[in-house]
């Protein structure tokens, strides 16, 4: 599969995550709540989650509906994870995609109440009734998105983060943190793909490898581009983390060395990939090389 057909491939499919979207977050919630909740999170993004829900389901020839759900379940959940990071009492953040944040628009109060609201609509878009997913696999794709939202992923990785603030990490305590609090929810994200589909054990583990990569790597290329690019390419502040004291990849290992670990990563999602023996792996590959080589 060439390039352009890849970005045929994921503009068919970032078209309909945001028609379902656009169909399953409320604009009738009461009081405001719709309006904040869509403003949270339709009409932006890079939606890297939802493609690789979509990219594993393809790879393992899995049921549509259910992976059109994961895929935005998913997406809800990161896009509430953001709401509450960039509160007061977190990031105190007033720019996220290239727009206000949510609390910068509509109140503290209000942004906590979306963000508490799609985080339970996540788990409500993934239990159709009516049969429209098999109850067994609701249950497993519930329990593989909550675990990795949760304290042992990045509710937790957040809470590591805080606790951070100011201290010296060596590269595997700051590791570890982004493993969750980032790293998490990328994987499950590509195991919830998976588990619309069938896989062995190993095809099982191979696109768990790769999702841990992937999801590693994205947050090394984040610090660096928080270093060399203006918030206008971003879409959020430039250069929050150093300001604020947080222990990045690149005030721990170096900016060239930070590059260096982006690409080792790269390479070894890449050999997940090789070693699943699964056909129709092509876009998790594109989107491997997307997460690396991205400049926002």
């Amino acid at each position: 599969m060439k390039r352009d057909a890849f970005d045929t491939w994921s503009l068919d499919e970032l078209d309909a995550v945001e028609s379902a979207l656009d169909a399953w977050v409320p604009v009738d919630a009461p009081s405001g709540l719709g309006e904040a909740m869509r403003y949270a999170v339709l009409d932006g993004g890079k939606r890297l989650r939802p493609l690789l829900v979509l990219a594993a389901a393809r790879a393992v020839r899995g049921a549509r509906e259910a992976a059109l759900r994961a895929a935005c379940a998913v997406e809800l959940i990161h896009a509430y994870s953001l709401v509450h990071d960039d509160l007061p009492c977190m990031d105190n953040d007033v720019l996220r995609r290239g727009k206000p944040t949510v609390h910068v628009r509509f109140g503290v109060a209000q942004a906590m109440l979306a963000g508490d609201a799609m985080q339970a609509l996540a788990f409500e878009v993934l239990t159709p009734a009516l049969g429209a997913v098999d109850a067994a696999l609701q249950a497993r794709l519930c329990g593989l998105l909550a675990r990795a939202a949760g304290g042992a992923g990045m509710a937790g990785g957040q809470a590591i983060d805080l606790a951070s603030v100011g201290l010296t990490l060596d590269e595997h305590a700051l590791s570890d943190m982004h493993r969750r609090k980032t790293g998490a929810l990328l994987q499950a994200s590509v195991l919830m793909g998976a588990a619309c589909g069938t896989t062995t054990p190993a095809q099982w583990q191979a696109l768990a490898a790769y999702g841990q990569a992937i999801g590693l790597a994205f947050q090394v290329v984040d610090d660096i581009l928080d270093v060399t690019q203006a918030s206008a390419t971003l879409g959020k502040t430039a250069g929050k983390d150093l300001d604020d004291n947080k222990p990045t990849y690149v005030s721990v290992l170096g900016l060239d060395a930070a590059r260096r670990r982006a690409d080792e990563l790269r390479f070894a999602a890449r050999a997940a990939i090789a070693a699943s023996d699964l056909v129709h792996t092509q876009n998790l590959l594109v989107l491997a090389d997307r997460v690396v080589d991205r400049e926002s």
